[in-house]
């Protein structure tokens, strides 16, 4: 290993553990390529990956000018301390305001047309309706890449924003960047709180870029509430409003019409100096969050989602949620190239199913149905005017949406579409099921595998038929005033869904598999059957990162087992050419107690096994282990549960039995909301209630908010329970898809997933099936599905140890986590993935409750003793 450098900007004297995770960062940075990087939560991973990534950048930027400098035969002067006299990407910021300043949003002629315009007074409805006449669009012969042109030039594409050319420079005014993405809004605002903290949240370019739902600043947009509603009326409002109505309108055919004013209807984007200014504004300010951009958005009066987007070309930090990275649209949408860049990604331990789940496609009955109608309807309004390209193609989006609609009607057996799969009995029918195929199977069912899918989805996107067919059918139903068809915005919604899984036919046969499901209205009038393109493998999707960045780092608490990630991510990456580091925990083993607890205090084993943690003695002698816990663990308890029904199902036997009053004798009890919204409150009387000294605990959830990305440190966890493993079910089919594609990796093969594994009662969604298709995985598939389960118990209780000073005792409730010696040798055993400092000093086995009981009592003891010494001390 190379000597050690160091990192001045690190605010506080450094732990060693943090020296060496900055030192392997900054080397890793150096060589390139891929890279993994685990630091347990609570060590200052965030602090140690600023400083020392960004000291990189520094030093490569002025690497770079030192030479460009000789080359210029300017080498006679040394370089100053980068720390005193660095000036960031002065180069940058020079070529940024010597541009010509464009409209941050081009009102270009091949834009998206005035399609929701409203109808001119004393015009007649006829002459309104041209406006949703399609162009001619001219066919060209097979062999031709894009399929066709419109006689315009093509637009580009219906879900782009009008402001994105402004965005698309060169290489050179890209420069070096580092991208660090994370998985929610809040871990994003901790990135930047621990930017603040150092020397280079003033001296550097730093953006955030968030959605328009956390940067709108519109309140009748905001108030749609609904991301997808709110991204389409930003859009809508931004297509061109003429201020003045021309007077040659009428004129005749012949005459050009006279040059109109426009603007955005959007009040926040009229003036196009307030954007330029806000860019200059923030980059004077030290780093700002997704909060501080909305603020200073609403001082200025000038929107900051398309603000923060005009500042990603000049600035050297990017802050950005995983959607916006890993996307190859939305990197195109936003302008971003990772050419020369460090790619950082937190959070990384689920990267590859978040992945995967970014590039799922779904559509559903009615949005099937509201499509087929509209076209329908604009077809009958203008069959006559169109020509014979636009005529061809909206008819072969008519056999699409009726041929989509067939396998969700009522009378269709299931089975009869299973044409690649061994059913096991394909006489029977279930009404109410689910089934999977591949892509190629799908398509020969439905007998639309000789549409050229690349060719409709290019005229798709040059022509705008889903602006001018939406817009028509909101026309039509206005002037029939009609309050429920008049959903312009859901009809936008379903037209995307449509072209999303027209994309997705377009994968490879064995990147993903179809689900047909078709679950039975309910009594609330829920939806009825969807089909789901689900992507299964994310290599192709992460090749594009790798191959673009210089560098790309994987950050995470529990980022092991790395062999499974590396399968599933960059499987082309020999294993002897990921770099790895791992570091320990600052925290002292004295100051963590993990116990297994295998027995409740009436002596009754614990088993929250699937089909037994139901039970009442089982829900019963929980209860009564957690009566007693509060009674010996001071401050606050977080309870964690594998989901929020199970949470329900507990804390209603509780409340009917008296164990809940008994509870909340010794601390209030509080409950983890199912609305993201409702979590901040509750947190806040949460830490009220410990803080008034009669402490707390908390009913959580794994994979809810409370488990992910909220710190409780100190008095706010003193104690963790984990309550059984909380392994996903296993009725879930798109779960058990990713299982058989993962228990085939590797295999010669593997494009055919192992059909052999299912029978017919798997896609009624039995859980006892499900538990089948895993037995009989030998290998990946069985690890995957342990993986995911303790990923989450990891995340969870995480989330009490958050610095050196902490303590805190973690139950592991269950017997399973203890067993007998000879069973932890096997590497399926829980405790085995266990993170080391956990694992190096975890009580597998006690007596009884008893002993569980004492441990806790001595080691709060201890730790009381301690605080005092410590505070007398002071």
């Amino acid at each position: 290993m190379t000597e050690k450098r160091e990192f001045p900007a690190f605010p506080y004297k450094p732990y060693s553990i943090q020296i060496d995770f900055m030192n392997a960062l900054y080397q890793f940075l150096d060589k390139g390529g891929v890279s993994m990087l685990e630091s347990p939560t609570g060590t200052g991973k965030s602090l140690s990956i600023i400083c020392s990534a960004l000291q990189w950048l520094i030093d490569r930027k002025e690497k770079r000018n030192s030479e460009s400098h000789k080359v210029d035969g300017n080498d006679d002067e040394d370089e100053p301390d980068w720390m005193r006299t660095f000036t960031p990407n002065e180069e940058d910021r020079a070529s940024d305001d010597n541009k010509t300043i464009k409209s941050p949003f081009p009102l270009r002629k091949e834009r998206l047309p005035q399609v929701f315009s409203n109808p001119t007074e004393g015009d007649e409805a006829d002459l309104n309706d041209q406006e949703f006449l399609l162009e001619e669009y001219e066919s060209q012969d097979e062999s031709s890449p894009g399929g066709g042109n419109s006689k315009r030039k093509p637009a580009r594409g219906f879900d782009s924003s009008s402001s994105e050319d402004e965005n698309h420079c060169s290489d050179d005014e890209q420069g070096f960047k580092v991208f660090f993405c994370s998985r929610t809004h809040s871990q994003l605002s901790q990135f930047v709180k621990e930017l603040r903290k150092t020397v280079f949240a003033s001296k550097l370019n730093v953006v955030c870029l968030g959605s328009r739902k956390n940067l709108c600043i519109n309140e009748d947009v905001l108030k749609l509430g609904n991301v997808t509603r709110i991204n389409e009326r930003c859009l809508d409002l931004q297509k061109k409003k003429k201020s003045q109505v021309s007077k040659k309108k009428n004129l005749g055919a012949n005459v050009r019409l006279g040059r109109t004013k426009v603007s955005c209807r959007c009040p926040m984007l009229r003036k196009h100096k307030l954007q330029r200014e806000f860019k200059a504004e923030s980059f004077q300010q030290e780093a700002m969050d997704i909060e501080d951009l909305v603020q200073l958005g609403r001082q200025m009066r000038t929107c900051p989602y398309y603000g923060s987007r005009r500042m990603a070309p000049a600035a050297d930090l990017v802050i950005l949620p995983y959607q916006s990275l890993l996307s190859k649209s939305s990197r195109e949408s936003l302008g971003l190239s990772l050419k020369n860049s460090v790619v950082i990604i937190d959070e990384a331990h689920n990267l590859a199913d978040t992945l995967l789940s970014m590039h799922d496609a779904k559509i559903t009955v009615s949005q099937l149905e509201d499509i087929h109608c509209s076209i329908e309807s604009y077809l009958g309004r203008f069959q006559n005017l169109l020509g014979a390209g636009n005529r061809r193609y909206i008819q072969i989006m008519l056999i699409l949406t009726r041929a989509l609609l067939k396998p969700l009607a009522s009378d269709w057996n299931l089975n009869s579409v299973n044409v690649g799969l061994d059913t096991g009995n394909p006489s029977k029918s279930k009404p109410c099921g689910a089934c999977s195929m591949a892509i190629n199977d799908f398509l020969f069912s439905l007998n639309i595998d000789n549409i050229n899918l690349v060719k409709l989805l290019a005229y798709i996107k040059e022509s705008n038929i889903i602006h001018k067919v939406s817009g028509y059918g909101e026309r039509v139903a206005m002037l029939q005033k009609d309050p429920v068809a008049h959903e312009e915005m859901s009809k936008l919604t379903s037209f995307r869904a449509f072209s999303d899984m027209l994309v997705a036919l377009t994968n490879n046969n064995g990147d993903g598999r179809i689900i047909i499901s078709r679950t039975s209205s309910s009594a609330s009038g829920q939806q009825g059957g969807y089909i789901k393109y689900v992507m299964l493998t994310g290599a192709k999707l992460f090749s594009e990162v790798v191959d673009e960045a210089h560098a790309v780092i994987l950050a995470g608490g529990t980022l092991q087992p790395i062999e499974e990630t590396r399968e599933r991510l960059f499987p082309w990456l020999p294993s002897d050419q990921l770099q790895f580091f791992s570091c320990s925990h600052i925290v002292p083993s004295e100051s963590i107690m993990p116990i297994a607890v295998s027995h409740g205090p009436s002596g009754q084993s614990f088993d929250f096994s699937h089909s037994s943690r139901g039970s009442t003695g089982m829900i019963q002698e929980l209860g009564l282990l957690m009566s007693n816990l509060v009674a010996v663990v001071p401050e606050g308890v977080i309870v964690f549960f594998s989901s929020f029904e199970y949470e329900t199902q507990v804390h209603t036997a509780w409340s009917n039995s008296g164990i809940l009053r008994r509870i909340m004798k010794k601390k209030r009890v509080f409950r983890e909301p199912r609305r993201n919204t409702e979590v901040e409150a509750v947190l806040r009387d949460y830490k009220e209630a410990i803080e008034s000294e009669k402490g707390a605990i908390m009913l959580a959830v794994v994979g809810g908010k409370v488990s992910e990305g909220i710190n409780f440190s100190d008095s706010m966890c003193r104690c963790v329970v984990m309550v059984g493993l909380p392994y996903p079910s296993p009725s879930d089919i798109e779960l058990l898809e990713r299982i058989k594609h993962i228990e085939g990796l590797g295999d010669s093969d593997s494009v055919k997933p192992s059909v052999t594994l299912v029978d017919d009662s798997y896609y009624s969604g039995d859980v006892q099936a499900g538990f089948g298709v895993l037995k009989n995985c030998k290998r990946r598939g069985k690890e995957y599905y342990e993986n995911l389960c303790m990923k989450a118990v990891n995340q969870s209780i995480g989330r009490a140890i958050r610095h050196e000073k902490d303590y805190a005792s973690i139950l592991l409730v269950d017997a399973r986590y203890s067993n007998d010696p000879s069973k932890r040798t096997s590497h399926s055993h829980p405790s085995n993935k266990l993170p080391n400092w956990i694992k190096d000093c975890l009580i597998y086995s006690t007596k009884g409750y008893g002993d569980v009981h004492r441990l806790l009592h001595q080691f709060f003891k201890h730790k009381n003793v301690e605080n005092s010494s410590e505070t007398n001390q002071h």
